[in-house]
């Protein structure tokens, strides 16, 4: 497969978004989409940048219009991008540019970043509600569905965790039902820090969700350890509270099995030039050794436990 998304189809593109239209203007790909283009655009007094996507295909369950509206939050909440222009006839979402530091997952060894993190976090699950929810609970089936539908590849074993899964998600939704604003998507890459601050960027898959599937899916996606986890947990709640971070243990394990689907789906279907194979079999080794470890009964009993 090809992707209709090359450097002249959307330089034509951007000739129909009137804040570049006319101007000279010079493209930068950057790193880091697996569903879509980032583009820097660079003119005389501005830097933008244009997420463009393919409107013919989308198996992921994305949103675009979801994914403006939750834009458009974030930056009011104070730590997402400047929404500039979206034109979902084109596929293109513009941004204002933001200065400052993409994070690998070693910055997270740094002092301080991860107070930082919790931060940015916070903000955002303090400022304005989203427009739609994201549950996992709720993704991971439709995910199955596509996969079973188009004859896609998924580990043979999948199923046999159904009850784990299962499990995971009788104690957390009988515990707790807060949903605030979530990213739900907080690898490193999506953190930019600039100075004492630290911006959240891209909400393809944002909506109001548990917050510690948040905290969880960055411990998953961004290489911590569980030390760090119960850091970014306390640092999150301003102490420590032992159900909240056996909750964001358990709300990881959730994310990784999955988003291992995702990956699934990504490698039946997608035109990019990567290994999702690879990137889905990553998290979905770690979910089954937690799955099968003797102490995911006790983190369970964890989560519903007080402190």
């Amino acid at each position: 497969m090809s992707s209709p998304l090359t450097d002249d189809h959307l330089d034509g593109l951007f000739e129909q978004i009137p804040l570049l239209a006319g101007r000279a203007r010079t493209l930068e790909e950057l790193s880091g989409g697996l569903t879509n283009r980032n583009v820097k655009i660079t003119t005389a007094d501005a830097v933008y940048v244009a997420r463009c996507v393919d409107t013919e295909r989308n198996l992921l369950g994305i949103d675009r219009d979801h994914e403006h509206a939750n834009s458009v939050a974030a930056h009011r909440a104070g730590v997402g991008a400047p929404v500039l222009d979206y034109r979902p006839d084109l596929g293109v979402l513009l941004l204002g540019y933001l200065e400052g530091k993409t994070l690998e997952n070693n910055d997270f060894q740094r002092d301080g970043v991860i107070a930082k993190a919790a931060a940015a976090v916070r903000t955002l699950h303090r400022g304005p509600r989203f427009v739609n929810r994201f549950d996992m609970f709720e993704r991971q089936p439709a995910y199955l569905q596509t996969c079973r539908s188009r004859g896609f590849a998924i580990p043979a074993d999948y199923q046999d965790h159904a009850e784990a899964f299962a499990a995971a998600r009788r104690v957390l939704t009988a515990t707790d039902d807060t949903t605030v604003p979530c990213n739900n998507d907080l690898l490193a890459g999506n953190f930019i820090e600039h100075g004492d601050r630290m911006h959240l960027i891209d909400y393809e898959y944002s909506g109001n969700n548990d917050p510690c599937f948040e905290l969880g899916n960055i411990w998953s996606e961004c290489g911590l350890s569980l030390d760090q986890l119960d850091e970014l947990v306390t640092s999150y709640h301003g102490r420590r509270l032992r159900h909240k971070t056996a909750r964001a243990h358990l709300q990881g394990i959730v994310a990784k099995y999955g988003w291992t689907l995702w990956g699934c789906i990504q490698n039946g279907s997608s035109a990019l030039e990567f290994d999702f194979w690879s990137w889905a079999m990553e998290r979905y080794e770690v979910a089954v050794a937690e799955f099968r470890h003797p102490g995911y009964p006790r983190l369970l009993d964890d989560v519903a436990a007080p402190d």
